[in-house]
């Protein structure tokens, strides 16, 4: 990063031992959007400077100045949640424990959060979704009473979770916490998933040509689960993020671009980040107020 960034170093001791997981660090923008093409980002500020050469990832905003990533120092076996707070600038180790924690998200009823959790019994990896309280007074519990091989999921109302179930082949379904029930939705699809602001689920999968396409798909017809395609990705990329007023945005080498089926014909780009070194995004988070976390190698 470059000089011009405002540096949390005051506030997080800088680690420069490689992490066992791939090399990212977290990049923080406050966005403005100007017109439908034209966006403004500023005050650029670089999050993860107490871990610059390990793994930081998955971030997700809990509320406008609240971040949480899942963050794995060089001292750790496997990573763990981070509370960065933005506004005072601090961070807040949440978990601690033998498992990995990771994709962090706020619940619907917002007295609680969750995580997928790696857990080793004997010699198998089990991949299950786990809640905890927001206060952290106790250590959790798992999301489902018996199902497994959750790799990535978004929650669609307090009772139903949209989830990427890894299987052969893997695919992606809405599940019932009370039941364990499993509606199956689609195939061959990607690990971004999100819900949008009309309510509509929204993921990527691949079409006939092998190229990755952002799919919508209403949940309020329950008898017909057919989710239409919106746009074909951007070349290699399938993890997007959503814009209050419902945009996609997607991030590819040092460029973010913007899309809104009701406005645009195809990808617009509305930022170029190479001059803050930025060069491999690969995922992105966006708070209500417009702040945009933005991970990159």
């Amino acid at each position: 990063m470059t000089k011009y960034i405002s540096f949390f170093a005051l506030f997080f001791c800088s680690i420069s031992v490689m992490a066992q997981l791939p090399q990212s660090n977290v990049y923080l923008f406050n966005m403005k959007q100007v017109s439908d093409s034209i966006f403004e980002f500023n005050q650029p500020q670089y999050l993860t400077a107490f871990n610059a050469d390990g793994y930081n990832n998955q971030p997700s905003f809990f509320t406008n100045d609240e971040l949480y990533i899942s963050a794995q120092l060089p001292s750790m076996q496997q990573p763990e949640l981070y509370l960065l707070n933005l506004k005072d600038r601090t961070k807040l180790r949440v978990t601690e424990t033998a498992e990995g924690e990771f994709s962090p998200t706020r619940m619907p009823d917002f007295y609680n959060f969750s995580a997928i959790r790696q857990e080793y019994i004997g010699r198998d990896t089990v991949i299950r979704l786990w809640q905890f309280p927001m206060d952290r007074l106790t250590n959790g519990k798992p999301v489902f009473k018996y199902l497994q091989g959750i790799g990535y999921y978004c929650w669609i109302n307090s009772k139903e979770v949209a989830v990427f179930v890894v299987d052969n082949p893997s695919y992606l379904a809405l599940a019932n916490v009370d039941t364990d029930d499993l509606i199956p939705l689609a195939t061959d699809v990607g690990r971004c998933i999100r819900k949008l602001p009309n309510g509509n689920l929204s993921f990527v999968q691949r079409n006939e040509a092998g190229a990755w396409q952002i799919m919508e798909l209403s949940l309020y017809r329950r008898g017909n689960l057919t989710p239409q395609p919106i746009i074909t990705s951007l070349g290699g990329v399938e993890d997007f993020a959503v814009l209050p007023d419902g945009s996609y945005i997607m991030g590819r080498g040092s460029k973010i671009y913007k899309f809104n089926r009701f406005r645009d014909e195809d990808w617009i780009e509305i930022a170029d980040l190479r001059y803050y070194n930025i060069t491999n995004i690969s995922r992105l988070a966006v708070s209500p107020d417009m702040k945009i976390a933005i991970v990159a190698d």
